[in-house]
């Protein structure tokens, strides 16, 4: 039943996340000849990113509106995967200097899906992580009083 519910929230982060990475390949599309790229590109993944995290904590985990703290969190496991896509790209062309398109295509959507695998198990487990109801003190009072 855990491995049942835990595909599902993949499934549904796949295509959250996809839906989003297409929206925002549209929006560079439209703006990136009127605005610089890196500037187009910054500003297009903060949004992305946002409305990312806004539909994982609603859809994907079901826990309702994401708040300031799991944006901040998912901004950095943006940042982590950007830096490990980097690296392996790097890495890539440090070790086949003039190496082929192809095969640097390979790497990057390699190490794209592997960080979009760690992406979900951060957000899934610590992000998003079902947190313990807190007991409202009136509850509290009355649960000792019944007691006693």
């Amino acid at each position: 039943m855990a491995a049942t519910k835990a595909l599902a929230s993949f499934a549904r982060f796949v295509v959250c996340g996809g839906g989003v990475t297409l929206l925002a390949s549209g929006v560079l599309l439209l703006i990136g000849d009127r605005v610089p790229l890196a500037a187009a590109n910054a500003v297009v993944t903060v949004a992305s990113t946002a409305l990312a995290t806004e539909l994982h904590g609603r859809f994907t985990f079901g826990r309702g509106g994401a708040s300031w703290s799991d944006h901040c969190a998912s901004g950095l496991t943006v940042l982590v995967s950007y830096l490990f896509t980097t690296g392996a790209l790097l890495g890539y062309q440090a070790v086949h200097p003039g190496g082929s398109a192809l095969l640097g295509q390979a790497v990057y959507l390699t190490a794209s899906g592997l960080a979009g695998i760690g992406r979900f198990l951060l957000l899934r487990l610590v992000v998003f992580a079902s947190r313990p109801a807190a007991v409202s003190p009136r509850l509290a009072r009355e649960a000792v009083t019944v007691a006693a």
